[in-house]
């Protein structure tokens, strides 16, 4: 038995994150799911556009301000509830929105993971530049202002992903496992690392956010395994060369790299305004 309790102690410690990042995001398409079928009140609606606790408002920012730019003019709750959701990104971190929340990141640690268990090899830098979503972003907002209309929430696999597990819609399906096999085949983690408008979005937002990942020179034995299991690899420049923040906003706060340091070298913290202010 406590062989059994040791052996779960450390599949914890290093997976605490992850587990903890699953149980969020599950729980909130239970939510959605109790929200659509039984009339929950906890949350309804999805992820463009929710009800929390039947009184609160929630929109997307970044649906908000593509409706915004296609000529529509919203009802007051719309930019209430974006400017909630915007808020609570740009002051915790807006990639937390990628790991935390959104559903196609379960969908592409999967097939991280049986990429690996097939070594397939990363075509990734040779044909997409991490530039290319902030490219897309700003098509996002040109194509919502040509046709009249939020231009990504059309395609969005967020949303095709949230109808096929909600509602079960048979042509989402083919979608999210074109999305699937896309990652699996040809480019690792290739939706959020590389294409997703939304996620260039938060990274803007969320780059002064509370919530960073803090690094530990002395404790660092430069292993890599941070490297390793990073998302946005470009993100660790400061690995093994000095004690300070992740400061970019294209780290996902995801703690993979939390989880596989040996080291404790890594570790979050709330303090990035303070510890910017007594260093100056």
């Amino acid at each position: 038995m406590r062989n059994c309790i040791n052996v779960l102690q450390a599949l914890f410690k290093n997976r605490k994150y992850l587990l903890l990042r699953r149980v969020s995001q599950l729980s909130i398409l239970f939510l959605f799911f109790g929200g659509n079928y039984f009339g929950w009140k906890v949350l309804i609606g999805n992820y463009s556009s929710a009800i929390l606790l039947d009184e609160i408002f929630l929109s997307d920012p970044f649906a908000t301000l593509q409706i915004l730019v296609s000529g529509f003019v919203g009802a007051a709750n719309l930019f209430i509830g974006a400017a909630i959701v915007l808020l609570f990104y740009a002051i915790i971190g807006g990639r937390v929105f990628c790991s935390w929340v959104c559903p196609v990141n379960m969908l592409s640690d999967f097939s991280l993971w049986l990429r690996e268990k097939m070594r397939i090899k990363d075509k990734s830098k040779i044909i997409l530049s991490k530039n290319v979503r902030y490219y897309i972003l700003a098509l996002s907002f040109i194509l919502s202002a040509i046709i009249g209309i939020a231009a990504f929430e059309i395609i969005s696999p967020i949303s095709i992903f949230h109808r096929a597990i909600i509602f079960g819609v048979g042509g989402s399906w083919s979608v999210i496992l074109a999305l699937f096999f896309f990652e699996l085949t040809i480019v690792k983690n290739g939706w959020c690392g590389y294409i997703c408008p939304l996620g260039a979005f938060y990274s803007i937002v969320g780059k002064y956010g509370l919530l960073k990942v803090y690094h530990e020179k002395e404790k660092c034995t430069l292993c890599n395994k941070c490297f390793d299991v990073c998302p946005e690899d470009q993100v660790l420049s400061i690995i093994g060369k000095k004690d300070g923040y992740i400061k970019s906003g294209e780290c996902t706060n995801c703690a993979q790299c939390i989880d596989v340091c040996d080291d404790d070298a890594l570790k979050f913290s709330i303090n990035y305004f303070k510890n910017n202010l007594n260093n100056r």
